[in-house]
């Protein structure tokens, strides 16, 4: 175990910095959950740092794997690293400040402390999003050699930025709620801060734009994962078979982002999906399951791939 942490810090000094730093936070936000009674938007106040908090965690984490497979070093993957690091801290520097303060970190158009808070965190965003799409584009110059990890790393990336985007209707006027002080939502015909799904907070009676957020930034996390388990399970596939699969599954996975997301915008809660949802989302299956079906019918046999 011990090995194990001491290689993965050596994976990119500044975004381990990032996740030990991150780690130190989720702790403190969970106590802060355990002592701290105050509720805002219907939550604990301090359960949005803890989930962003955990999301930088992994998202740290996987990045700084993702880039210790790049078979040389890039100045402009190291400088958006940095870049990437210090906006992660200013953006959880604000939401801490503003749970302390008592205030609400995001929407908050209350006072010009307030506003200018969030306009410093959209803003920080979006220089994270570059810097991530920097990163992506050097990723694919590169060309990681092992192809199967090549592909996972590439949707990852890429997806995860269709993630960051599904955010941007939250911003948008056609979310502002028309009350005072408030400039945007997470969740479509109903107020934030009704009932929820448990830690998530996913409204229940109406749409949530969080959905699709969350399902498309960790992409960066669920097709490394696919691709670790095809080569330790599915030995019998040769490289390019995976690789393929990997592929049917990236795309699946970005219409699947995007269906939570128009989802949402319909005032649908997530578990009372109507007809059409439902119809989109077997189409879905459908599709997916027979590209599948089509790359393993195509698939090289093992000694015919030893052969070539």
């Amino acid at each position: 175990m011990t090995t194990v942490v001491r290689r993965a810090a050596r994976w990119n000094r500044p975004l381990m910095f990032l996740v030990s730093v991150m780690a130190v936070l989720t702790v403190i936000t969970v106590v802060g959950i355990l002592v701290d009674s105050r509720v805002l938007t219907g939550a604990p106040i301090w359960l949005k740092p803890f989930k962003f908090a955990v999301s930088f965690v992994l998202y740290g984490a996987t990045l700084a794997w993702m880039l210790s497979l790049l078979p040389r070093r890039s100045r402009a993957v190291e400088r958006a690293v940095v870049v990437i690091v210090a906006v992660a801290v200013v953006e959880n520097a604000v939401i801490v400040g503003q749970v302390i303060r008592g205030q609400t970190s995001h929407f908050n158009d209350s006072t010009p402390v307030n506003t200018a808070l969030f306009a410093a965190m959209g803003a920080a965003i979006m220089v994270l999003f570059f810097a991530h799409l920097v990163i992506g584009i050097v990723v694919l110059i590169q060309r990681i050699p092992d192809r199967v990890a090549a592909t996972a790393v590439g949707w990852g990336l890429g997806l995860s930025l269709l993630g960051m985007l599904a955010a941007v209707p939250m911003a948008l006027p056609m979310q502002d709620p028309g009350i005072e002080g408030i400039g945007g939502a997470h969740s479509v015909g109903v107020p934030d801060g009704g009932p929820g799904l448990p830690v998530v907070g996913w409204s229940t009676t109406g749409g949530d734009l969080r959905i699709g957020h969350f399902v498309g930034l960790h992409a960066l996390q669920a097709l490394p994962i696919l691709a670790i388990l095809l080569s330790r399970f599915a030995t019998r596939l040769d490289e390019r078979t995976r690789a393929r699969l990997l592929v049917v599954a990236g795309g699946a996975y970005g219409v699947l982002t995007v269906l939570l997301t128009w989802q949402a915008l319909r005032e649908q809660p997530l578990l009372r999906p109507d007809a059409v949802t439902l119809a989109a989302l077997a189409a879905l299956v459908v599709a997916t399951a027979s590209a599948t079906g089509l790359v393993l019918a195509r698939r090289r046999r093992p000694e015919l791939a030893l052969a070539a």
